[in-house]
């Protein structure tokens, strides 16, 4: 059975998103945006005729299995939801919410429908994430991590800078690769309390272009995650992950591990073989490979990984991280 595969949002994202469409062999069904130059220009593209300004629209037509939703955050729960309700299956991007009381809602239409659904936490699939994951169980216990989220020089523009349609600002948008990628790695486990001094120094926005974060997990381990835009720098490029561990060391861009070898005084680098810094360090690739595992979910019946959970407790930290800094005090989860 070929997917029939809709899109929600036109922007630079879903453009990569109808591109692993179409080289998956996907059937390009329907695209939904409130502006019809940019939804016309997308069709063309992408050679899709059925373009509506809403996702209820397009339902009542019918004839979609799966939705793709790369709109403003504000967006993302109502089209997933309406989505869900109506059976079709549903990635969306992250964040997955406007907070995790949205993201809460999305996993109950989710389980009450039986529609998957799946949020694009991209790094999940790439190559260098999956072989330090592997190589990871090398490291003894993880005692602490430290991720980043940084755009160095450069900023987005438009709705990612509006709190009342993005909800956050760098925290929400690049420091949940980093908050991601470390979860990822240590194995999914819970946050027990976070602590974050996020603020606005760099552009006159009403949300966030700088942050620090520390999350504590139930497995003990604790996370340092840094968030930003127009920074002066960054320790590495996004979603670049260190890992800490009793018995070495783990690192993400460059990527390899640090293996002490105390009998002989020395220590032993363990290379991953992967090019650094890449041609390009979001490749189409890597979304070629996140839709095919969301495809492959829908056939086999299973519950996607990062699915909604994974998404929900992504919100609950960046909600925590928020509270934290407003407050100045630990917020216990």
């Amino acid at each position: 059975m070929t997917i029939k595969i809709a899109f929600a949002g036109t922007g630079y994202i879903n453009k990569v998103h109808a591109q692993a469409a179409q080289n998956l062999g996907l059937e390009l069904t329907a695209v939904v945006n409130h502006k019809t130059d940019t939804m016309a220009a997308f069709g063309k593209r992408f050679g899709i005729t059925r373009q509506y300004e809403t996702v209820e629209a397009m339902l009542k037509d019918g004839n979609v299995d799966a939705l793709i939703v790369s709109t403003p955050n504000y967006q993302h729960a109502p089209q997933t939801i309406t989505a869900l309700n109506a059976g079709v299956h549903v990635m969306v991007e992250k964040p997955m919410a406007m907070n995790a009381k949205e993201a809460g809602n999305m996993c109950e239409a989710s389980d009450k429908s039986g529609a998957k659904l799946m949020v694009a936490h991209c790094w999940r699939f790439d190559p260098d994430v999956l072989w330090l994951k592997q190589q990871s169980k090398r490291l003894g216990k993880i005692i602490r991590t430290k991720g980043i989220g940084v755009h160095t020089h450069w900023g987005p523009s438009g709705w990612f800078t509006q709190k009342q349609f993005a909800g956050g600002g760098a925290m929400a948008d690049m420091g949940i690769h980093a908050l991601d990628t470390a979860r990822f790695l240590l194995g999914d486990p819970q946050p027990v309390s976070v602590y974050a001094k996020i603020g606005t120094f760099y552009k006159d926005f009403d949300v966030d272009d700088t942050g620090v974060i520390i999350v504590e997990w139930d497995n003990g381990a604790v996370s340092y995650i840094e968030s930003g835009w127009w920074q002066p720098h960054a320790d590495g490029p996004e979603a670049a992950t260190q890992l800490y561990g009793t018995e070495g060391f783990g690192e993400l861009f460059p990527t390899h591990l640090e293996l002490p070898n105390r009998e002989e005084e020395r220590i032993d680098v363990i290379d991953s073989g992967f090019e650094f810094p890449r041609k390009e360090h979001c490749p189409q690739s890597l979304y070629d490979d996140q839709l095919k595992y969301f495809l492959e979910c829908i056939e086999k019946k299973k519950t996607p990984r990062p699915g909604g959970l994974e998404g929900l407790t992504n919100m609950k930290v960046v909600d925590a991280a928020y509270e934290s800094s407003k407050t100045g005090k630990v917020v216990n989860l």
